[in-house]
């Protein structure tokens, strides 16, 4: 059965700015049978509140199926394609000629990811080539004079965090620092948010089921969340 997993998308929120405006997204996966045709999935976003989707890849029948919805599209490069993007940068001219443009303003896309979950593949050869593929991307996005409305990101495992609960008191493990801290750099200097697969329902599902429905976004009056 074709499934969305839905969750806020607060990892999509500028993290350094006071004025982030919550808001609730999905991720859209095609790692399924019996997938709704994109039309009738971009016909059921629009019947709901939800404001953003975050794609996998750059599929272009699902970006052409959200055109003139105003849902904002985050789609994504690829760890395959980090070595390319880092080594050239005709290379990430041609991704967003080829996955962006094309479909831009009509489909509001606002972020593209560089990678999924890289630092945690311990692969020396993504981790070192991360930062410099982020870099060409929003130079080719800068390029296109979009880089005001379309930001660089790449989307993290939570094991990059040492401690996530209560979030007060995160941090960040030792082990990751050092390649998290030009990414931080380029965030900072670009705008960008820094973006984590939380998966907060299945955490919290395996380790006390008393914290579920904080895990799930119901009310609660005694959850310290920050």
């Amino acid at each position: 059965m074709a499934t969305f997993f839905f969750f806020f998308l607060s990892f999509l929120i500028f993290v350094h700015s006071s004025s982030a405006e919550p808001f609730i997204g999905v991720n859209y996966g095609q790692v399924a049978d019996n997938l709704p045709p994109p039309l009738a999935t971009a016909e059921l976003l629009k019947s709901t509140s939800i404001e953003k989707v975050r794609l996998y890849g750059a599929d272009p029948a699902i970006i052409k199926a959200l055109a003139n919805t105003e849902i904002g599209i985050v789609i994504g490069a690829t760890n395959g394609d980090i070595p390319s993007l880092a080594s050239d940068p005709n290379s990430a001219v041609q991704w967003v000629n080829a996955n962006l443009l094309p479909f831009y303003p009509d489909s509001k896309i606002i972020l593209v990811t560089v990678g999924n979950e890289v630092l945690t593949t311990n692969d020396p050869n993504l981790v070192y080539r991360l930062l410099p593929a982020m870099q060409n991307m929003q130079n080719a996005i800068n390029g296109a004079l979009l880089g005001r409305k379309i930001k660089v990101s790449t989307v993290h495992s939570m094991a990059v965090l040492g401690q996530s609960d209560p979030p007060s008191s995160g941090f960040f493990r030792p082990s990751y620092e050092p390649a998290l801290r030009g990414l931080l750099r380029f965030h900072r200097d670009n705008g960008s948010p820094f973006a984590i697969n939380p998966f907060p329902f299945f955490a919290y599902q395996t380790r006390d089921p008393k914290r579920l429905p904080s895990a799930c976004f119901y009310p609660t009056r005694d959850e310290l969340t920050g």
